[in-house]
């Protein structure tokens, strides 16, 4: 009778047990999957380039390369009534301009009074510091010729009467055919090599070295 009782109680006791984990099942003991990182696919590596292929990189845009350096931005001389396409010659032009007016003196070269060579003398010394002979027949002597088209802003204009007579004036190029000089009816001016008198008598254009 008691081994009867025993059974039925361990039977009662399994049916329960048995639908207490129908119900609410233990946790599994397997741990979840974790995400793992995303592998890189393998790539052979021969070049800084094929490091940036593996890695699946975008590089950024390169920086814009900065352009070459332009030529200097021209200038306007108000005095002149001349454009320069650069400033290279803005400290001769705006020195012989001051000289505008002066009178003409021979043999003197102050802005008080001065004649061609004198006024030619005078700027080279102060824009560049260089000693031209002092006489426009001699100051050809300290020129390097060159041809009427490729004169450029500060070269030298010497002119005379005749092949068979010396030079008797002299004036610094501008530009576009204009020259300054210091001329006997009118003292410091600019003039054209297109006018009559300045065409006839042109003689040749140097540049000091």
């Amino acid at each position: 009778m008691t081994k009867h009782i025993t059974l039925s109680v361990l039977a009662v006791l399994s049916l329960a047990l048995s639908y207490f984990y129908e119900i609410a099942p233990a946790k599994s003991a397997t741990p979840e999957p974790v995400a793992l990182a995303p592998t890189i696919t393998p790539y052979t590596i021969h070049s800084p380039e094929d490091v940036v292929k593996a890695l699946e990189l975008k590089l950024p845009d390169p920086a814009p390369v900065a352009p070459k350096a332009e030529v200097e931005e021209g200038f306007y001389s108000r005095r002149l009534g001349l454009h320069f396409d650069t400033n290279k010659n803005k400290r001769l032009v705006q020195t012989a301009a001051k000289w505008l007016g002066t009178p003409y003196r021979y043999g003197s070269s102050s802005k008080s009074g001065t004649d061609c060579s004198g006024f030619v003398s005078r700027i080279y010394r102060e824009v560049y510091g260089i000693d031209l002979s002092r006489s426009s027949r001699s100051m050809f002597a300290d020129v390097h010729r060159v041809k009427r088209d490729k004169m450029r802003t500060g070269d030298l204009v010497f002119f005379r009467r005749s092949p068979k007579e010396p030079i008797f004036h002299v004036g610094i190029y501008l530009k576009n055919n204009k020259f300054i000089h210091a001329a006997t009816n009118g003292g410091v001016r600019v003039s054209s090599l297109k006018e009559s008198f300045y065409r006839n008598n042109f003689y040749a254009a140097g540049r000091v070295m």
